[in-house]
């Protein structure tokens, strides 16, 4: 194995002549850093035999070697949409590149394929002098013995040309790179004015909201209907490229979307829950865009809650069991519903995003007969309809909700927008007239103010590993993450958009797991440790191997979310 920096590529050439034709295992004497020309390649781990997950590699060059423009990287806004232009550039460039050069991943040059979506992830990350891209590669072999030869082909040939091809501002699509960071700039425009609006939510007109399909997250083709804004809801905003952008903007309060059944409003909210992100061009969703901080709630029965404040919601349980500190090892839709804002609020949402499909019906109303039927002091449950109000109020917590039977929730809305056949409709005054002639019968239920906001200090995440042994957290798919032998479930957790976030968060848990202290917060550890990403990158999250280059930035909401459905959580 190599112990310093090599000085040129062919003491990299003259090792591969030298392993090839022997078992796998020899292709370890790689690991190293070498220098190219333009560039320096780090070979950080080498994969155990071909059919073994990929060698990891890295790349290292100057920025002023890459001719990329100052200005396209120059504040963090900027570079993130930078370093995603690099890597869908370097991602493209690669298809159809692997050639078939021996057993199982021989061959391969792969690097992260990027979602819709536009986030920091390790793949490619640009620091204060230099472009780091991590990419993964199949060592070549026959069986398991060594192809030298077509590993110099790979490494000394194929490597090299795809980095000038996607790295260097001379090989890129210039205008298409100025484009992609232009509308990222614009979109942070948007933002800040959203935010001195108190606008939580904007929909731009033109906007196409339906997906190709249940497993594809890019735009349908034919026959989706392009978004068009109520007049009295419609707001134009000037952007710093110069270019306006008119659409529908949500105030913050209580905002009801209604109408028939496939008409809209669920992909009107699907649409509203991925607008916390950042979308490319032609995504159709590029200016839809939501409060950074908004978070999807559902009823998720069965998950795990650990020392949640319910009381809000649910309270006077039989046997005189307390809500303040609730646990329990199988919530049910209501329980569970109200565990899941509060730990929203917690991390600090400050705007809900709810649909009446995925809630529990006894969480989110009791209506006139059914309070007639069922007194109060029989019933645990405070519904929500009866604290929406004041969420807002008392916490500034938003609330934007996807209603089709319960008009009861007309009587507490601030805005009512109606879908029909995917077009939006101002419909509030229709509605507080409808209140006014047909009233619900209901009584309040809510007693006295809600308590101070959620504050919870971790003592542990879970038994803390020791020495020796082979406890690991790692993500499986995009909602499941193994934490030792426990499968922890984030299928409730729906704005999680790429794989690479789960790995990220994964390797969160990891670290978190070894600051639990019993005196700092969860959401103090999170902000914590997201800080330490936006400073050093995704070198905070680095573990024994180093960085892989399969990460993806989460959103603090997500990593709390993961942290909250562990079974050895214990909260002081």
């Amino acid at each position: 194995m190599a112990t310093q920096t090599q000085s040129a590529k062919e003491d990299l050439r003259r090792t591969l002549e030298r392993i090839d034709g022997r078992g796998y295992p020899a292709y370890r004497d790689l690991e190293g850093t070498y220098r190219f020309e333009a560039f320096q390649l780090v070979i950080e781990h080498v994969q155990s035999d071909p059919f073994a997950p990929p060698s990891r590699f890295r790349v290292e060059m100057g920025l002023d070697t890459t001719g990329i423009p100052e200005e396209l990287y120059a504040d963090p806004v900027r570079r993130t949409a930078m370093e995603d232009f690099i890597l869908r550039t370097a991602h493209q460039r690669l298809k159809g590149w692997r050639q078939r050069r021996g057993s199982g991943k021989s061959g391969l040059i792969e690097i992260t394929e990027p979602s819709q979506v536009v986030i920091p992830r390790s793949a490619v990350e640009i620091g204060h002098s230099r472009l780091t891209v991590r990419f993964v590669v199949g060592l070549p072999a026959r069986g398991r013995t060594v192809l030298g030869r077509q590993a110099q082909e790979m490494i000394l040939e194929d490597i090299p040309a795809w980095v000038e091809e996607s790295f260097l501002w001379k090989s890129m699509d210039q205008n298409n790179a100025r484009d992609h960071v232009a509308l990222a700039v614009d979109q942070a425009a948007l933002r800040r004015w959203m935010a001195e609006e108190k606008v939580i939510a904007f929909v731009a007109d033109g906007a196409i909201l339906p997906r190709e399909s249940g497993q594809s997250d890019k735009p349908m083709g034919r026959g989706a209907v392009p978004f068009r804004s109520p007049e009295s809801l419609r707001r134009e905003v000037r952007l710093p490229s110069g270019r306006s952008v008119a659409g529908m903007a949500i105030l913050q309060g209580i905002t009801l979307i209604c109408g028939g059944g496939y008409h809209g409003k669920s992909t009107l909210l699907r649409a509203l829950e991925q607008g916390v992100y950042n979308h490319i061009a032609g995504d159709g969703r590029e200016w839809v865009l939501t409060d950074p901080t908004a978070v999807k709630i559902r009823a998720e029965d069965g998950r795990w809650v650990r020392g949640v404040d319910i009381s809000p919601f649910i309270n006077d349980l039989p046997y005189g069991k307390s809500t303040d500190q609730f646990t329990t090892e199988s919530a049910s839709g209501a329980t569970s519903q109200a565990a899941n804002i509060m730990e929203a609020v917690e991390i600090g949402a400050a705007t809900l995003l709810i649909d009446e499909d995925t809630s529990a019906t006894n969480f989110m109303i009791r209506d006139a007969r059914m309070q007639a039927l069922v007194a109060k002091e029989h019933e645990p449950i405070t519904p929500f309809i009866d604290r929406v109000r004041q969420l807002f109020d008392e916490w500034g917590v938003s609330t934007v909700l996807v209603v089709g039977g319960a008009g009861d929730y007309l009587d507490v809305a601030d805005a009512v927008i109606a879908m029909e056949s995917y077009i939006p409709k101002d419909v509030t005054e229709e509605a507080r007239r409808v209140v006014e002639r047909f009233p619900s019968g209901r009584k309040a239920e809510a007693v006295g103010p809600l308590p101070a906001k959620p504050v919870r200090k971790v003592r542990e995440l879970g038994r803390r590993p020791k020495p020796g042994d082979k406890w690991k957290v790692e993500a499986k798919d995009e909602h499941l993450i193994l934490y030792g032998r426990e499968r922890v479930l984030l299928q409730a957790v729906e704005q999680l958009v790429e794989i690479g976030q789960t790995r990220a968060i994964a390797a969160c848990l990891r670290i978190l797991t070894e600051r639990a202290d019993g005196r700092t917060s969860l959401a103090e550890l999170v902000r914590q440790l997201l800080a330490e990403m936006d400073q050093k990158g995704f070198a905070a999250l680095a573990g024994p191997r180093g960085c892989p280059g399969n990460l993806a930035m989460p959103r603090p909401h997500e990593v709390a979310a993961a942290v909250n459905r562990l079974e050895g959580l214990k909260i002081v």
